[in-house]
């Protein structure tokens, strides 16, 4: 195995691990989409980045449709995931959490890892933190006011 190889096994893993550490945040709070959904998430938008840059390496294909494709797929993915009641609101947050955990498989699959790891670690202050900021400070509920 070529060392090409190697770097796509590394980086496949990498974008699993990733979205796992996101996946796993999500668990804890015993949501629906948890480790399992945020890992094949990012995993899923690395391959096909990695394949769409080595058809593009080979002149075989431009890579944007299929990056852009990424991006509408998981569109698509988010809206199936949010529910709306009567009154309330649900899987916005799960939405965009997918949405941006595509992104980061995305980071990986282009090789930009730093850029991975910290939009990782922002995903999980945002999940976290300013998740019980904002339950602390704005009593916040999922209310659609008519």
């Amino acid at each position: 195995m070529d060392l090409e190889n190697y770097q796509i096994i590394f980086q496949l893993f990498l974008a699993v691990i990733l979205g796992s550490l996101i996946g796993l945040e999500r668990e804890t709070k015993r949501k629906e989409a948890g480790l399992q959904t945020y890992s094949l998430v990012a995993l899923g938008a690395c391959l096909f980045t990695v394949i769409s840059l080595l058809l593009a390496k080979a002149n075989i294909i431009d890579p944007s449709p299929i990056i852009i494709a990424i991006a509408v797929g998981m569109g698509f993915i988010g809206a199936g995931a949010i529910f709306r009641g009567e009154n309330t609101i649900k899987g916005l947050t799960t939405a965009a959490g997918l949405w941006v955990t595509a992104a980061i498989g995305m980071a990986v699959g282009c090789q930009f890892y730093l850029l991975a790891v910290c939009a990782t670690f922002l995903v999980l202050i945002i999940f976290a933190g300013l998740g019980l900021l904002e339950e602390r400070l704005f009593k916040k509920e999922n209310v659609i006011k008519k």
